[in-house]
């Protein structure tokens, strides 16, 4: 990864600007205040300048470390997850499985944005619901609110899972002792205590509601503008486009981020047929990798062939996993079935990128884990 590169993206050009004291803003250029991504990340890597120097080779390795030592880390609630949900010998052959992912180590050691801690904190959220089916302790549910914001605030996706992992654990809590009305309700006041600062910040610069980040505009633009080439119309983003800058610089962000929304709601609704269409195709590329095989789009795509390949392997083992579990173990896999139906539904909608999946890795590997597990047991029976 080269200083390039990361001054590139969003979270490069927002961190520069707060170490160099002008505040959380200018995401494509020089433009003041934003509030197109979300906190956690941006200020982690804001540190990370502020230690080693804004675009330093030692910065960019800083932060690479980081994001590998959090994936790393990530070990521990696959673990967790497995042995609570399968058992041992999954949670075993889980971790393992986690500590030799492709996709864990390429986009922890070469991916700067905040898909590793995402990740992770998205794993201590499944891990820390199944334990609150256990107990009714107001303090641990505090805790799982304040968890839940940080985690919102590190990618607001998560709020597409929050409402029904939300409401599975209370009904699980209901199921075993009556007592789950005022812990979810203690739970969601935590989690509105953890966002409100950021939403207060955020209205008071824009003097608009934005609970977190207000870059829908733009992403859903990407995705629905007619290009059907790649899964994202690059050429429209301020990044590669002198002309969208411009209307960035001229118009505000808020203003921007309107008229993008405008612009992909009016293409959408003049081409219904293209549009379910490409929310279809982009549902086949989260879960297998899969956009095209043409060689023009290979060459700006060449690892999609490998990456089509594991993310079949994961997907499909996966979802074997969540079958099995099914069957043997209803009430484990609706909470696995419900993050992994949820989750992607705002991408299928707007743009994938393959990056977008990666934190549902680790749920999908502890389910194939299991129906591996279970298929050699079923052997070994049989050998008896």
């Amino acid at each position: 990864m080269n200083p390039f590169v990361l001054e590139h993206w969003a979270f490069g050009r927002v961190a520069r600007s707060i170490v160099q004291g002008h505040g959380f803003g200018s995401p494509f250029a020089d433009t003041g205040t934003s509030a197109l991504l979300p906190p956690v990340y941006t200020y982690l890597l804001a540190a990370v300048f502020k230690v080693f120097g804004i675009y330093t080779k030692a910065a960019i390795f800083a932060t690479a470390c980081l994001n590998s030592v959090i994936s790393a880390f990530t070990c521990i609630p696959v673990y967790f997850i497995a042995r609570k949900c399968f058992g041992s010998q999954v949670a075993k052959w889980s971790v393992w499985g986690w500590v030799f992912s492709p996709y864990g180590i390429y986009f922890s050691a070469d991916w700067l944005w905040s898909t590793c801690l995402f990740t992770f904190f998205l794993a201590l959220v499944f891990l820390f619901s199944l334990y609150l089916e256990e107990t009714a302790s107001l303090g641990r549910w505090i805790l799982f609110g304040v968890l839940c914001g940080v985690t919102a605030l590190t990618e607001p996706v998560v709020m597409a899972v929050l409402p029904f992992l939300g409401a599975w654990t209370c009904y699980r809590l209901w199921k075993r002792n009556g007592l789950w009305l005022v812990q979810g309700l203690v739970a969601a006041l935590a989690f509105l205590a953890v966002l409100t600062p950021w939403t207060v910040r955020n209205y008071d610069a824009f003097h608009k509601f934005i609970p977190i980040r207000d870059g829908f505009g733009l992403e859903l633009y990407l995705g629905n503008s007619g290009f059907t080439h790649h899964w994202a119309n690059r050429s429209v983003h301020p990044n590669h486009s002198d002309a969208e800058l411009g209307e960035y610089e001229r118009a505000g962000e808020i203003a921007y981020m309107a008229h993008k929304q405008q612009q992909a709601t009016d293409y959408i609704k003049a081409h219904p047929g293209w549009f379910v269409w490409m929310s279809a195709r982009r549902a086949l590329y989260l879960w297998t990798g899969y956009w095209s095989f043409e060689s023009s789009y290979l060459k700006e795509e060449p690892l999609d062939p490998p990456n089509v390949f594991m993310g079949t392997v994961t997907s499909g083992f996966g979802l074997w996993g969540l079958w099995q579990a099914f069957k043997r173990k209803r009430e484990v896999s609706i909470r696995f079935a419900g993050v992994l139906l949820f989750f992607p539904l705002t991408y299928y909608i707007s743009h994938p990128e393959a990056y977008y999946f990666r934190p549902l890795d680790p749920l999908l590997l502890i389910l194939g884990m299991y129906a591996v597990t279970g298929l050699m047991r079923q052997r070994g029976a049989a050998r008896v």
